[in-house]
């Protein structure tokens, strides 16, 4: 029997979704995509979860849209609700990304949909869409500026660049690093002490905070949806694109050897 593209498992108040095709280095597919969708709508059903933890199976977190997929289903592929810029259907329970390995493009704005943002030591996070051709659905373009700040946004997004994961607690888009090893385990810890507050309380407060950040950045992710559509009807060329993605992963791998001691 084939392994599940999504494992899901609840421990108590906690629920974790992980994603699992390690070998694709947990690329969106549309299976991938479908499921996901059905157990973060399940996690927000289930009254007893009061937190949920998105991972990755090493050794990636998710390395962004499967390329196979991007031929004739990038609609599909680029929104997990029709008319939303979420990946999955917005919980009213905190969402806790335990960032494993490498998380880019696809896989970043995974990460940007969370509420809360932790990583291990071998993390790495980068936006590569206009490195491999393509744009942004699922509000990159709105959230990553709110996570990093305006300049460091774009930065990431016009270079392709990879951000380490010193540099990324730097830059505010995760709140911890912790050892590789201890990663689940300290996700568990916050999710715990979430679902030891006020359950209603919480829930109002992720609401309020939700509110306000779309005050701020209020129509924003109308204009990226349409941005993305608009390239959607260009022509792709999935070998072109194909050849571009090798190139950014043999990228990413030089930036991270020259980063080591």
């Amino acid at each position: 029997m084939a392994e599940p593209v999504v494992v899901y498992t609840v421990d108590g108040p906690v629920a974790t979704v992980t994603l699992n095709r390690p070998a694709a280095r947990n690329a969106i597919s549309s299976e991938l995509l479908t499921r996901l969708v059905e157990v973060m709508a399940a996690a927000d059903a289930d009254e007893a979860v009061h937190a949920i933890i998105l991972t990755g199976a090493d050794p990636a977190f998710c390395a962004g849209v499967d390329l196979k997929e991007l031929a004739g289903e990038t609609s599909v592929l680029r929104a997990g609700q029709p008319g939303s810029h979420s990946p999955w259907p917005p919980a009213s329970k905190p969402v806790i990304a335990a960032v494993n390995g490498p998380a880019v493009t696809g896989g970043l704005e995974l990460v940007l949909n969370c509420d809360i943002v932790i990583c291990s030591e071998r993390a790495v996070f980068a936006d590569t869409h206009a490195r491999v051709g393509v744009l942004p659905g699922w509000g990159l373009s709105v959230l990553l500026p709110l996570a990093v700040g305006r300049s460091r946004a774009r930065q990431m997004s016009f270079t392709g660049d990879f951000l380490p994961a010193a540099q990324a607690l730097t830059a505010g888009l995760v709140s911890e690093v912790v050892r590789h090893d201890n990663l689940l385990g300290r996700a568990r810890e916050i999710a715990r002490a979430i679902a030891g507050n006020d359950t209603r309380a919480v829930r109002a407060l992720l609401a309020s905070y939700r509110q306000v950040e779309a005050e701020v950045v209020a129509g924003g992710f109308a204009a990226e949806e349409q941005a993305a559509r608009a390239w959607g009807r260009s022509d792709l060329d999935l070998e072109e694109t194909g050849r571009r993605r090798t190139a950014v992963t043999e990228r990413g791998r030089s930036q991270a050897a020259q980063r080591e001691p």
